[in-house]
């Protein structure tokens, strides 16, 4: 794989962990530890170089299981009374992905008169070191996609499906997910909002069962009330400029709804 591609990789949120030492050499490092063999005598001083390290975790692991009910979150999620204590409750909340992310990033409330709502799946790696939903370049697209329609982050709030990073940007699991899921329910209860744009395959699945590759850019009923228009995720858009022009279609659709009483 070449540089540029492994860039496109990493503008797409994707993170990429090596093997210290191949893994036959691997196999080989293992052995010998077990039987008490000079290390010398089978390997490398590099691949010995870290006492009782082997190599390191090419899939990134599971979070562990939380012992906590879902009854218990449930509870715990129906307290908040605004968006300003449920984000204090977001960031004190012990799901078990918090012990390997920098930071929680819970939702960015904004001033929104005109009810637009935007999901995304999960922090990306420059959410999870900032605290702050969308960053880095992806970020950048989002504010270039709302000026394009006379918006911007001060009228418009943003929230992930999942307020946790997962290791190595991993998909989160459905545990995971159902753990988080009452706090995003509360926050569609608090917001109200008349519109949902969700970016990316998860939180169209999620919230409306619609799938992102046969709907973009489709109005979708929800349980809660709101529209539902999923769109192509900005990492995607960096990946593959010519879907711009399919969210710029998106995007007008939006903007034509809701500058109608009637949503």
């Amino acid at each position: 794989m070449g540089n540029n591609a492994l860039r496109d990789l990493e503008l797409a949120g994707v993170r990429w962990e090596i093997t210290d030492v191949p893994l036959a050499r691997a196999a080989a490092v293992a052995a010998a530890m077990a039987s008490n063999v000079p290390a010398s005598n089978t390997v490398s001083p590099i691949e010995t170089a870290t006492p009782g390290r082997v190599s390191t975790c090419v899939v990134p692991p599971i979070a562990p299981i939380q012992t906590i009910s879902m009854e218990t979150i449930e509870s715990m999620a129906m307290r908040p009374t605004d968006m300003a204590s449920l984000s204090r409750m977001i960031c004190e909340f012990n799901h078990p992905l918090r012990a390997g992310a920098t930071n929680p990033v819970p939702p960015h409330v904004a001033l929104s008169p005109n009810g637009m709502l935007i999901i995304t799946d999960m922090p990306g790696a420059d959410d999870d070191a900032s605290g702050q939903i969308l960053s880095g370049p992806a970020g950048e697209l989002m504010d270039k996609m709302l000026a394009a329609i006379s918006m911007s982050r001060e009228n418009v709030s943003i929230m992930p499906m999942l307020f946790w990073r997962t290791p190595g940007g991993r998909s989160p699991s459905a545990t995971e997910l159902e753990m988080a899921r009452p706090f995003v329910n509360k926050a569609l209860e608090l917001l109200k909002p008349r519109l949902i744009l969700t970016l990316g395959t998860l939180p169209a699945m999620e919230l409306a069962s619609v799938n992102l590759g046969k709907s973009h850019g489709s109005v979708n009923d929800t349980s809660f009330g709101a529209k539902l228009i999923p769109i192509y995720h900005p990492n995607y858009l960096l990946l593959k400029p010519a879907a711009k022009r399919d969210v710029w279609n998106a995007l007008q659709i939006a903007e034509k709804m809701l500058k109608s009483p009637e949503i």
